[in-house]
């Protein structure tokens, strides 16, 4: 049982909910009524609170607009069809958040500032969850520094808050990635394993460079010697070769670790599916690619749970995946993990939080 906080509620004078179109809802462009805030000062977690959702008010000198000291999390609320809210793996993202700010000098969050601020948000925006079929409500917590100060050092201040965001697919379609030989993603030592807002900033480059040759994504490649697959974009990636799963471990501390990649291992050791967390080299690939030994390609992550590559780019030359048969690997687990969100089948599990 999760501590209980005296977490303090303002509501909004008015909601935005009568002109939001919840049938065409773009990832992360609309934020519900109300947030989730708390600080840390003097040296402990304080101030919980429920109130509208607003701008906020930095000084210049913040300490995270300079040296972006900063994570965060991304987890999914659903709705089933007999009206409750259920949240899918919130101890792990909280875990998770945890671990991430560790290796951010960040203090960890304490559970019942996660959990129960988490639930009372719910609580006052129940009604952003969306009943639109393969729809959510996307939950996004995170922590960064508050010290007015531009000496480097850890923050003493920090600010906790959570968004909620109604959303849809994250990808429409399957995708397009190439494969990414020179610039890195993380390094062995460096902040990888850390959901750390700086390691989607020193993405961006390479992948809008992707973008403009008609890319969605890279597949990333160790930065050490760009041999070994690692990520793709912003989700850990699977391979079906010769039916075996093929996923990259997340011992080297450059790979986040993934709940929903978790999930999929989980599930498909159940499903009687070989399973191998090695590395796969960018010369397997492409050798899998020219022999047709290569079924299947997905990422996986909490925004899209799984994104469907239709095709690899390697070496400058394109690989046209099959299409994706509803006997596929990807499509089976995709069709298990959503039935479990969504409430459909019993959750043996223990992964959902019903609200």
């Amino acid at each position: 049982m999760d501590k209980r906080l005296n977490i303090t509620v303002t509501k909004a004078s008015t909601s935005k909910l009568a002109t939001t179109n919840f049938d065409e809802l773009a990832f992360g462009q609309t934020i519900s009524d109300h947030m989730f805030v708390a600080d840390y000062i003097d040296g402990e977690w304080q101030n919980p609170m429920v109130v509208p959702y607003a701008p906020l008010q930095l000084n210049p000198a913040n300490a995270t607009l300079h040296y972006g000291q900063s994570v965060f999390e991304g987890l999914k609320a659903y709705r089933n069809e007999e009206g409750e809210i259920l949240v899918f793996r919130g101890d792990a993202n909280q875990q998770r958040l945890n671990e991430s700010a560790k290796r951010m000098c960040i203090p960890e969050v304490p559970r019942e500032f996660f959990m129960e601020g988490m639930r009372e948000l719910l609580k006052v925006d129940r009604e952003w969850v969306p009943e639109q079929s393969g729809c959510s409500l996307y939950l996004r917590p995170f922590v960064f520094a508050a010290d007015d100060y531009l000496g480097i050092r850890p923050s003493k201040k920090y600010k906790f808050m959570i968004l909620a965001s109604p959303v849809g697919k994250y990808y429409a379609k399957p995708v397009a990635v190439k494969v990414e030989t020179r610039f890195a993603r993380a390094i062995e030592g460096g902040t990888g394993a850390a959901k750390a807002a700086g390691n989607y900033a020193g993405s961006l480059y390479p992948a809008l460079k992707a973008q403009k040759d008609g890319y969605d994504q890279l597949l990333w490649t160790d930065g050490k010697s760009h041999q070994y697959i690692e990520e793709s974009g912003t989700m850990n990636v699977m391979f079906v070769i010769d039916g075996v799963l093929i996923t990259a471990p997340t011992t080297t501390g450059t790979i986040l670790k993934g709940i929903t990649r978790d999930s999929i291992l989980i599930l498909a050791k159940e499903m009687g599916m070989p399973v191998e967390e090695r590395f796969l080299t960018v010369i397997e690939l492409e050798e899998a690619l020219n022999s047709g030994k290569l079924e299947e390609a997905f990422g996986t992550g909490t925004a899209a749970t799984v994104a469907f590559v239709r095709l690899i780019n390697i070496h400058g030359k394109d690989y046209e995946l099959p299409d994706v048969s509803p006997n596929a690997f990807s499509v089976q687990v995709l069709e298990a993990l959503d039935n479990i969100k969504y409430g459909k089948v019993p959750d043996k599990y223990n992964w959902i939080m019903k609200y």
